[in-house]
């Protein structure tokens, strides 16, 4: 369990610094596409089409990051009020269902999508990239997603009922 905390510690920073660079480049995309049209009175044209990619990558990323350090949202006033059993009965359903959409939704989903694009050669208007690379975005979080929810569940899983009490977040 201790070598998968490290490894999952390890993941998380490297998706932090992944994710400090896409937004410092993404105010720098802003930043340059706002000078660009009001200084310059001609916006480069793909400023826009990059600021939009750069938001899907932090969303989806930036998601399964706060999923990893529990930093996600929740609504636990219900489950606040079962006892401790149910408490760890509805943090492991709630893994259940979180991950039956990451593998379906993000990584069985995300495959097909970034696949159909790429056999279809879909491109981007002002950049000219491949919609590919933009969709990769979604199997990628799935797989992290993916991976946080196992240890989760097995954090979960390993912890005596006796710990599932009021005053500690569980989900």
């Amino acid at each position: 369990m201790e070598t998968f905390i490290r490894i999952k510690k390890y993941l998380i920073q490297m998706l932090d610094i992944l994710l400090i660079l896409a937004v410092a480049a993404l105010v720098f995309d802003v930043v340059w596409g706002v000078f660009s049209r009001h200084i310059l009175n001609a916006q480069t044209k793909w400023t826009e089409e990059l600021a939009r990619y750069l938001l899907i990558w932090v969303s989806l990323l930036g998601g399964a990051v706060a999923f990893g350090t529990k930093s996600h949202l929740g609504v636990d006033y219900f489950v606040g009020k079962l006892d401790p059993a149910g408490r760890k009965l509805m943090a492991l359903t709630s893994y259940c269902v979180v991950l039956f959409f990451a593998v379906a939704v993000f990584l069985v989903g995300g495959c097909r999508v970034v696949a159909d694009a790429f056999a279809m050669e879909q491109m981007t208007p002002a950049l000219g990239w491949k919609m590919g690379y933009v969709y990769l975005a979604l199997p990628i979080a799935g797989f992290f997603i993916t991976l946080f929810t196992l240890e989760n569940m097995l954090e979960t899983w390993t912890t005596p009922v006796a710990e599932f009490d009021t005053d500690k977040e569980v989900i």
